[in-house]
């Protein structure tokens, strides 16, 4: 398709940046002490046995999904042999930098442990691709959006509860207007546009707000009709994640009603990836879908004619 690649084999060429966030450098150190322990022949059983934990926590820390404290580090980076001062030192302060707690921390008491590493994931992406079936994605939502899709699957929380997390999904997209933001790249289910999500006015505000998030040169909107979603769907909303910093491995992030999953081995990502650059090439372009969301805020801005919320 003109003016659309598919992602190609990642080829990565930086060191963990300064600013990187901590959940993006605890995949980084995890990967590194994956890779030592293999060089050195090491089985998790020895590793787990050196720093009197479990073989589980030694996978989960080699994942990225679990902390690693300075001692362990430590105990772990003589099992493995390495014994220059420097390289320890680095590492070291790898680990602190990794045990850092991110902005989103703040939002602790309605950011479910599943959904945490997206966020911290999204900080540190170069660019995000992303297939939504039901909703416009969270970076992409106006306010009265976000506050319609959280009511609609947390109807029974107060409304400071809602308010938290409508704030929370709003500061999200503050990486969008960064001087290094990553390039955003969306297919929308033909069944988003139909499903008037808040009533007719805020879809017609939702619609009128991702056109012009379009217009900016990192963010790209595709829209995949049901002809295309029929043969070629993933069913579940997906997260691809693409990172600059060297050994930080590409990311898939599967949502569930409620809960998620997310994989970095290659044999899965590259499935995931695709699935997104299958049902990239079959959609319409981003021209050709711009022109389909101004139909479909032309559609919602007639519904001026009937009560808000009615079918379109």
């Amino acid at each position: 398709m003109p003016g659309i690649e598919p992602l190609q084999p990642r080829k990565p060429t930086l060191a963990p940046a300064p600013g990187a966030s901590p959940t993006a450098l605890r995949l980084v150190l995890g990967a590194q002490l994956r890779r030592l322990r293999g060089e050195a022949g090491i089985t998790p059983d020895v590793a787990a046995d050196r720093i009197r934990c479990s073989t589980a926590k030694i996978s989960r820390m080699e994942t990225g999904h679990s902390p690693c404290k300075e001692r362990d580090a430590a105990d772990l980076l003589a099992l493995y042999g390495v014994t220059d001062p420097l390289r320890t030192a680095e590492f070291i302060d790898l680990v602190r930098r990794a045990g850092q707690r991110g902005w989103w921390r703040h939002y602790a008491d309605v950011l479910p442990d599943w959904f945490e590493p997206l966020v911290g994931l999204e900080e540190a992406a170069a660019s995000i691709r992303t297939y939504e079936g039901h909703y416009i994605p969270g970076l992409l939502q106006t306010a009265d959006y976000a506050y319609a899709v959280v009511r609609s699957g947390h109807a029974l929380e107060s409304e400071e509860v809602t308010r938290r997390r409508v704030e929370l999904r709003l500061r999200r997209q503050q990486l969008l207007q960064r001087r290094d933001a990553p390039k955003l790249w969306v297919l929308l289910d033909e069944a988003v546009l139909m499903r008037p999500t808040g009533g007719a006015r805020v879809m017609r505000e939702q619609l009128a707000h991702l056109l012009e998030m379009t217009e900016l040169p990192h963010v790209i909107v595709q829209v995949a009709p049901f002809a295309v979603t029929a043969h070629t769907s993933p069913g579940n909303g997906i997260t691809y994640l693409r990172f600059a910093m060297d050994g930080l491995p590409d990311v898939a992030y599967i949502e569930h009603l409620t809960n998620a999953t997310s994989v970095n081995k290659q044999e899965s990502t590259d499935e995931y990836r695709w699935i997104l650059d299958s049902l990239s090439a079959q959609s319409p372009s981003p021209a050709e879908s711009r022109d389909l969301l101004r139909q479909a805020l032309k559609r919602y801005s007639a519904g001026n004619r009937l009560s808000d919320g009615s079918a379109v």
